[in-house]
């Protein structure tokens, strides 16, 4: 299973729910991905984008011989998950994709906005460096954000070459992947799915992002291909903080046998 994160975030935000997940089916395994330009992921060229970084996963794939049958993305990477899924149907080497877990991700294209397009200003306006990681942490909170969230966000500080810490994500490489996930239109993918691939889509219950009409149009989805299927789970967007329990319960009892 290739693990996806969210926007500015990195592979190892999930690694709980992945360790979870592969002890209570062993049989199968997980990659946890840092994106292009986040964690570990740095110096890709542009254009920044979600089709690139679906195409990044498909070399990484490929070139280390990666059986990877599932996919799972969260926010960001729900779209990026689905991406990848539409990039395998034509390529006769890759493992064949069995199933696609987006959580709390809509296939929508919407106008940018909410708190990660936000974000983008606390990056431009407060770039370091700071003198510790609660100076960092203090400038996402004047902009508005709860601790918690700055917390979280505090792990992209590193160590800058002129002392103190700064932001390991830059903000226009940011902004390119956040307009091309906004501006992205992925229903074509749930709607007429790759033979073989079961979509699953978690809606977090607490939150607002897939709306009535994208259930609506996804469970209509569902009926027509037998492919696609809606589960609901109590939590807010970070149902990997939120709900665990619930995630991982999920996931050992409808991912197929690997």
């Amino acid at each position: 299973m290739l693990v996806l994160h969210g926007i500015f975030g990195a592979g190892r935000n999930w690694g709980s729910v992945a360790r979870r997940f592969v002890g209570v089916r062993p049989d199968w395994g997980a990659v946890l991905i840092d994106l292009r330009q986040h964690g570990n992921s740095q110096g890709f060229a542009p254009p920044h984008s979600v089709e690139a970084c679906a195409r990044d996963l498909a070399r990484l794939v490929l070139e280390q011989g990666i059986e990877a049958t599932g996919i799972l993305g969260h926010s960001f990477g729900g779209k990026v998950a689905l991406q990848y899924a539409a990039l395998q149907a034509p390529a006769p080497r890759a493992p064949h994709l069995e199933c696609a877990w987006v959580i709390d991700s809509t296939p929508a294209a919407r106008p940018p906005g909410g708190s990660a397009w936000a974000m983008l200003e606390v990056l431009r306006r407060y770039p370091g460096p700071f003198e510790d990681r609660a100076q960092g942490i203090a400038a996402v909170e004047s902009m508005g954000y709860d601790h918690g969230v700055a917390q979280w966000m505090s792990t992209n500080l590193i160590r800058a070459d002129r002392g103190g810490l700064e932001w390991r994500l830059d903000p226009t490489d940011m902004r390119a992947l956040l307009e091309s996930f906004f501006h992205l239109d992925l229903w074509p993918v749930v709607e007429h799915p790759p033979a073989g691939l079961a979509i699953h889509l978690v809606r977090a219950e607490e939150s607002s992002i897939i709306d009535a009409d994208a259930r609506a149009r996804f469970e209509a989805a569902g009926l027509a291909t037998d492919a696609a299927h809606l589960h609901t789970l109590a939590g807010g967007h970070w149902l990997n903080a939120d709900n665990p329990d619930g995630l991982v319960e999920l996931l050992r009892r409808e991912v197929p046998r690997g």
